[in-house]
């Protein structure tokens, strides 16, 4: 299992990611280290639903709502939510579930929006025991196959979306958000107005604005790498540079200039490496 130190906001944090292919659908990485002082690191919405279970200290908090979270929280997607994680002793698993994936295991994808919720409130009892199994597991590679075996019984057991939306979900992430909704509808067989319908009831979110999102988070990453605001525009699909200044203002409450030296993006390299958003 790799393990790489990784600096986060001036202090050594460990990150460790599964050593297999994973599954479908389901992005894990654990993040474990001490800091000197409080670490408060700004969070932005990512094309998918993120479960953190964390063991330390850390308080996941709503910056437009002000509401707080400690222990085993998911935060659920919406592209205006920016949330607020802080801490001093990190010892955290942290999972991304596409859409799909989080309807069937979680039960709540379309319901959640843009809040931070409780996992016991959709899980019950079941989400403390998951979580004491978790925390007397003896390495990062039991506490993965204990997670992905969790979620893969829960989603077993759920409501699964309709395999047109599933599908336009994976064409939308595959796309990185460029392709419009009258070619998905066409694909799928179904009108747009079915496609919209049922897509933003079992995803949350309306086609075209998860789209916009998905196109957003390639935008960044490509920012954080160090490409210059003009090529991403063109790159990206956006109209000129000024649509690109007003999706990332709109998303992340920042200028592409400061999305490109943003900490929340130094860890994805190593935490997600080479995962297409959502799939």
């Amino acid at each position: 299992m790799p393990v790489v130190p990784v600096r986060i906001a001036g202090t050594t944090v460990d990150i460790a990611v599964p050593s297999g292919p994973g599954v479908t659908g389901i992005s894990m990485a654990g993040f474990r280290g001490r800091a000197d002082g409080l670490i408060d690191l700004r969070m932005v919405p990512y094309p998918a639903l993120t479960v953190f279970i964390d063991f330390g200290d850390a308080l996941l908090t709503d910056d437009a709502g002000g509401e707080r979270r400690r222990g085993s929280v998911v935060v659920g997607m919406a592209p205006d939510s920016v949330f607020r994680g802080c801490g001093r002793d990190i010892d955290l698993l942290q999972l991304r579930l596409s859409p799909p994936v989080a309807h069937a295991a979680l039960g709540a994808c379309s319901e959640l929006g843009g809040t931070v919720v409780a996992l016991e409130d959709l899980w019950g009892r079941d989400a403390g025991r998951i979580r004491e199994r978790l925390h007397a597991a003896g390495s990062w590679d039991e506490r993965f196959t204990i997670a992905q075996a969790a979620i893969a019984r829960r989603g077993a057991s759920g409501r699964a979306v309709d395999p047109e939306v599933a599908f336009a979900w994976r064409r939308m992430a595959m796309s990185r958000g460029r392709i419009r909704v009258e070619h998905l509808a066409a694909e799928v067989g179904w009108s747009r107005k079915r496609l919209w319908s049922r897509f933003g009831s079992q995803i949350g979110l309306t086609p075209k604005r998860a789209a916009t999102l998905i196109r957003f988070d390639h935008a960044a990453h490509r920012l954080a790498a160090g490409h210059s605001a003009a090529l991403v525009a063109t790159d990206c699909g956006f109209v000129d540079q000024s649509h690109l200044n007003r999706d990332v203002m709109a998303f992340a409450g920042m200028t592409p200039t400061a999305v490109a030296c943003a900490p929340w993006l130094d860890v994805d390299d190593v935490a997600w490496p080479a995962t297409n958003p959502g799939l």
